[in-house]
């Protein structure tokens, strides 16, 4: 096989991953609001996290003594910020704050991996970058807000558990690409979510109060919606990702986010939520912010 051959072949399996994993988040928001018909937002995230572990632990078995000691640091840092905390952050976040505007403001990801690899893993910046955050944190700013600024009552502040939840991406995806170079992405996904299972499985029962709920029938579709959303969202979706940053760049790869708020908009307008003028301006920003940096300098 030619070099050239090899080229395509990579680039057609980038992109192949990057649509199936944009379908896959882009339906989590739409799962998690439907979790949270029958479960309290700390049950949701706790619960995503166990699901997505029961999947992944026999594997996690497996690969475990295929990773070298100095790497399990590492691994926990990304089960915690890939995994753990997110599922936590989007389940509150959506108690206030609609699927649909859920999923755009996760497209602030690639500015959190931008900023944090270039404050903490020396990743260059290019001017055009600058302006791509600036105009990412303007569009933010328009999607939470409004135009109407006379007031903080404006600010619907959940929406800044999602900007915390990239920010958590963000230190992730560098950490993958920067300090587990060698690590393959089936262990790394495995092993990550696993070290986190003890985590959630003591917050779950500790504190949340799954152990004093009275449990019926109606809980079966949200039980069913948030077992998709670990297994399939979190377990065989972070597979993929992982799999996409060993086979392309970092910035690349946090660039599912540019397909992800369609999906999400569109299970939200079939669910009945609506979008507003400001919605669309600041997802217009948003995604504009991120070509930017994406935007290569000519030489």
């Amino acid at each position: 096989m030619s070099e050239n051959d090899k080229s395509s072949g990579s680039q057609l399996l980038s992109w192949g991953l990057l649509i199936i994993l944009s379908l896959i988040w882009g339906s989590s928001f739409i799962l998690i609001k439907k979790s949270l018909v029958a479960f309290p937002a700390p049950m949701v995230g706790a619960l995503r996290v166990i699901f997505a572990a029961l999947f992944l632990l026999p594997f996690a078995y497996k690969n475990l003594k295929a990773v070298e000691k100095a790497e399990i640091k590492y691994l926990f840092v990304v089960g915690l910020t890939g995994s753990f905390i997110p599922a936590i952050l989007f389940a509150l976040a959506q108690t206030q704050i609609s699927s649909s505007i859920a999923g755009v403001l996760n497209s602030l990801t690639p500015i959190s991996v931008l900023v944090i690899g270039f404050v903490f893993f020396s990743q260059k910046i290019y001017k055009s970058s600058v302006w791509g955050v600036l105009l990412g944190l303007l569009g933010s700013f328009i999607l939470i807000v409004g135009f109407s600024i006379d007031s903080l009552a404006d600010i619907n502040f959940y929406a800044f558990f999602v900007i915390l939840a990239t920010i958590m991406y963000g230190i992730n995806l560098n950490i993958i690409k920067y300090k587990l170079i060698n690590v393959k992405p089936t262990h790394i996904t495995s092993i990550s979510v696993s070290m986190v299972f003890p985590i959630a499985a003591v917050y779950l029962l500790f504190f949340t109060p799954a152990l004093s709920m009275n449990y019926n029938k109606d809980f079966l579709f949200p039980l069913l919606a948030v077992a998709v959303l670990g297994i399939v969202g979190t377990g065989l979706a972070l597979f993929l990702f992982n799999r996409l940053v060993k086979v392309s760049s970092a910035i690349f790869t946090s660039s599912v986010t540019y397909l992800i708020p369609v999906v999400a908009i569109a299970w939200g307008i079939v669910d009945g939520e609506s979008m507003l003028y400001n919605h669309v301006i600041g997802m217009i920003l948003i995604l504009g912010g991120i070509i930017l940096i994406n935007k290569k300098p000519k030489k």
